[in-house]
């Protein structure tokens, strides 16, 4: 059995924002890390909104604790008043260690999974999330690829069944997995376009201007263009180097 992958799920606690339908369902293998947060204004402090809101912020919290747990998932929590949203995301996601954050849109019972392999960088890290949340089920796995100019079919082979290695060696059916492979396009626009097949989308993190577009932009503007949970890989933390 593979380890719970740590899955970092955030939730705007007090602007009407909860756990959508099928979320709970979809992280039934993974440790939740539930970060509720609330964006205050610059000039009020952290500890004045804490007085004013927390008993309703944590009463929500309980329920979305729930609804997880009784998922199968395991959880921890944290409540932040922040004046600052996405660095609050950021500095929970690195504190315990996450492997992925969700963008936590509204899904059915998840029978395919998109997997956007965007390089080999990163890719231990998303063979951990797939094979830890859905090795256990019934969901086939699509790993794609957009391939480079220069990236040969041999390059390409090699990026893919390394992965595919790499699953079943974390105990995954690989019979279930599948690979896919574009050439002369681009990559968000052509997973944006596949996605519209699969229940759920998971992205590594290689290119640092990913997590800011799926989490930079209003909720409703990712929701736009992936109509499902996304599951974005979070790169391995730099190490600290010694003087």
């Amino acid at each position: 059995m593979t380890d719970r992958p740590s899955i970092l799920v955030p939730i705007r606690v007090l602007e009407g924002e909860s756990v959508p339908e099928g979320v709970p369902e979809l992280l039934a293998h993974a440790h939740v890390v539930l970060l509720g947060y609330h964006v205050i204004p610059e000039q009020t402090a952290p500890g004045q909104a804490q007085m004013q809101f927390e008993d309703r912020a944590r009463e929500r919290l309980d329920e979305y604790e729930t609804m997880f747990e009784e998922a199968g998932a395991t959880v921890e929590r944290r409540l932040v008043f922040t004046h600052e949203g996405q660095k609050t995301i950021d500095r929970t996601t690195t504190e315990h260690d996450c492997l992925a954050a969700l963008v936590p849109n509204a899904t059915g019972p998840v029978e395919d999974v998109l997997v956007a392999v965007r390089g080999a960088v990163g890719i231990d890290r998303l063979a951990r999330v797939v094979a830890g949340l859905f090795g256990e089920t019934d969901a086939s796995v699509t790993l794609y690829h957009i391939a480079e100019d220069e990236e040969t079919d041999e390059d390409v082979g090699t990026l893919l069944d390394g992965l595919v290695d790499r699953l079943a060696d974390l105990g995954m059916d690989t019979s279930m997995v599948e690979t896919r492979v574009d050439r002369d396009q681009e990559a968000l626009d052509a997973i944006v376009e596949t996605a519209d097949g699969f229940d759920t989308v998971v992205m590594g993190e290689s290119d640092p201007s990913l997590a800011t577009f799926v989490f930079g932009l209003p909720a409703d503007q990712v929701a736009d263009r992936f109509l499902g949970p996304v599951l974005v890989v979070q790169r391995e933390p730099p190490r600290e180097t010694e003087e």
